[in-house]
C-alpha cells in the first residue's frame, strides 16, 4: 500500500502565546522535545511496517507567511519536499485536503493520504505506527478512517466520538461526531467506554476522498480545483490562485465530510474510527504542555534558566532571561525577550483573550517575535527609538538578501563575524570583522554571504519611517515582491 503523509501546518496557536504566534506559530517550535512539532510530524512513520510503503516527501499545507521556515525544518531532517501548497487564506481542514488530494492524482497517482495535524504530540510512536497499519488497511479497501484517542479522563477541551458496533478487528464503525462537552456529560462519555476523543487524524485513498466532496460538498471541490488549475510553482512551493481560493467555503473535515457518512448509505463510503492509546497531546494550551512535560517531585516543569523555590505544581520557560518562581502555586510563567505572561494554570484557555487585544491595539507581540526569520537568515530588533533602530543580523553561508532600496532610511552596517559582500549603487566590495559602510537613502544595495560561515552583522538604520514595508525590492532570489 502506498502511503503519503499529508501535513496539515495551518492556524496560530493563539493559546500558546508568547511563544507561539502568527508569524511563527507552535508547529515550528521545539515545546516537547529536540525537534520541532512539524518535525516531529514528518519522522512519525520512520520504520513503518513494510506493510506499506511511505512516500519519500510529505505533502505540506501551509500558510504563505512561514513557507521558508517550513521548507528550511523540513531539509533540516532530511524531509525536504517540491509539494508544500501555500494557503492564500484559512479555510479550514477540508479544503486543505481537498488541495492535497488533488496534488496527490494530478501526478497520476492515487494514493492513501495519512492527515496528520502538525501541531500533535505522539509518545508512543510504535503504537501509532500499528494503529497506521490497521488503518491503511481499511482505507486500501475503500474505508474513511479517522483515528479516536482512547481517553484518559474526562475532557472538556475535545470533540468526541461515539462508535457503533465493531467493524473489522480493532476498529469501530462511526455512529457520530459530537461537540466539546460539559464536565458531566465528559465524565459520562468515558464511563460509558462507547466514545473516544477526535484527534483529527485521516486516512483515505485521495479518489475517494474527491469522490465524497464532489458528493457532499462541490463548492469546495470546484473552489479547489480552479485554484490548483491555476496555481503556479515557485521553487518548493506551490501557489494556489488567491481569488479562486478566496471563493472556497470553510469547513472542517469532520462536519464537510466524515458526519455524514453513518447517515449516507447510498455513498457507498464507510466510515470508521482505529482506538488510539499512544500518549497523544494536540498540546492546544499551557496546560496540556504541562501534562506531558518531566516534573520535579514538586510537580513543576521548567525550560531555560529557571529556578523553582517553595513552589508546587507550575511550568515556567525561560527563552532569554533567568525566571525564578518563589512561592507560586499552579501557574505558568513563559519569558520571551520581548514579552512575559503569567497566569493561573486553570485559565490558559483565556489567553487568547490577551492576543484579542493585542491585534486590536495593533501592537507587534501580537503577531511576530522580536527575532524575525527570513529565507536567508533572521534579524533581531535589540532597540529602537524615535527615528532610529538597530538590528542583530545573521546571514546563512551562501545566502543573500534582495537587491533594494528605501525610499525614507539609510543604514549603517558594521560586520561582527564573517564576510560580507555589499552591493552598494555600482560598486561591489568585500567586507571582514569590524569593518563598516554607510547605505544612504535611496540607494539600491544588496547584502550577501559568499563565506562558509554565518556573516553576522550590526544594522543601525535612521530616517523618517523604519518599517518593514518600506523596501523596493529589484531582484530577489526567493521571489518576494
Amino acid at each position: 500500500m502506498q502511503l503519503q503523509p499529508v501535513i496539515l501546518s495551518g492556524g496560530s496557536g493563539t493559546r500558546l502565546w508568547p511563544l507561539s504566534r502568527e508569524q511563527y506559530p507552535k508547529q515550528l517550535l521545539a515545546l516537547a522535545g529536540e525537534e520541532t512539532m512539524l518535525q516531529a510530524t514528518a519522522l512519525r512513520l520512520d520504520g513503518l511496517s513494510s506493510e506499506c510503503t511511505v512516500a519519500d516527501c510529505p505533502i505540506v499545507v501551509c500558510n504563505e507567511d512561514y513557507r521558508f521556515m517550513t521548507a528550511e525544518q523540513l531539509r533540516a531532517i532530511g524531509k525536504s519536499s517540491d509539494r508544500i501548497i501555500l494557503e492564500p487564506v484559512g479555510r479550514n481542514t477540508a479544503p486543505a485536503l481537498t488541495l492535497a488530494a488533488l496534488a496527490a492524482v494530478g501526478e497520476g497517482n492515487d494514493p492513501l493520504l495519512l492527515v496528520m495535524p502538525a501541531d500533535h504530540v505522539i509518545g508512543d510512536r510504535d503504537a501509532y505506527q500499528q494503529a497506521v497499519v490497521i488503518g491503511a488497511r481499511m482505507a486500501g479497501q475503500g474505508a474513511m478512517v479517522t483515528f479516536g484517542i482512547v481517553p484518559e479522563r474526562a475532557e472538556t477541551g475535545y470533540g468526541y466520538i461515539r462508535c457503533g458496533g465493531d467493524a473489522a478487528e480493532d476498529v469501530r464503525a462511526i455512529a457520530e461526531f459530537v461537540e466539546k462537552p460539559d464536565m458531566a456529560t465528559a465524565e459520562r462519555y468515558v464511563a460509558s467506554g462507547d466514545y473516544l476523543w477526535n484527534s483529527g487524524i485521516f486516512l483515505v485513498q485521495a479518489s475517494v476522498w474527491l469522490r465524497a466532496m464532489a458528493e457532499l460538498q462541490p463548492a469546495i471541490l470546484s473552489a479547489c480545483e480552479q485554484s490548483m488549475a491555476a496555481c503556479r510553482r515557485d521553487a518548493d512551493f506551490i501557489r494556489v490562485d488567491a481569488g479562486a481560493f478566496a471563493g472556497c467555503p470553510s469547513d472542517s473535515i469532520d462536519y464537510a465530510v466524515m458526519e455524514h457518512l453513518a447517515k449516507r448509505s447510498d455513498l457507498g463510503i464507510q466510515g470508521v474510527v482505529v482506538p488510539l492509546a499512544a500518549a497523544w497531546s494536540d498540546l492546544g494550551a499551557w496546560d496540556a504542555l504541562w501534562q506531558i512535560a518531566d516534573k520535579d517531585a514538586q510537580g513543576n516543569s521548567g525550560q531555560g534558566d529557571v529556578l523553582f523555590e517553595d513552589s508546587e505544581g507550575s511550568l515556567a520557560i525561560a527563552t532569554d532571561r533567568m525566571v525564578a518562581c518563589i512561592g507560586v502555586r499552579d501557574l505558568v510563567v513563559v519569558e520571551t525577550p520581548d514579552a512575559v505572561m503569567v497566569l493561573n494554570k486553570s485559565r490558559t484557555q483565556d489567553v487568547k483573550k490577551i492576543v484579542a487585544r493585542l491585534k486590536a491595539e495593533n501592537r507587534p507581540q501580537a503577531s511576530a517575535h522580536r527575532k524575525i526569520h527570513r529565507p536567508w537568515g533572521y534579524y533581531d530588533s535589540i532597540d529602537s527609538g524615535e527615528r532610529f533602530q538597530v538590528k542583530r543580523i545573521v546571514v546563512n553561508p551562501g545566502a543573500s538578501l534582495s537587491l533594494q532600496m528605501h525610499h525614507h532610511r539609510a543604514e549603517h552596517w558594521i560586520v561582527v563575524s564573517g564576510t560580507a559582500r555589499v552591493t552598494r549603487g555600482e560598486e561591489t566590495f568585500l567586507l571582514s570583522e569590524n569593518q563598516s559602510t554607510y547605505i544612504p537613502l535611496g540607494t539600491t544595495h544588496r547584502l550577501e554571504n559568499p563565506g562558509r560561515l554565518p556573516l553576522e552583522m550590526i544594522e543601525v538604520q535612521s530616517g523618517s519611517y523604519l518599517g518593514e514595508d518600506d523596501i523596493v525590492r529589484f531582484e530577489d532570489t526567493y521571489g518576494r515582491q
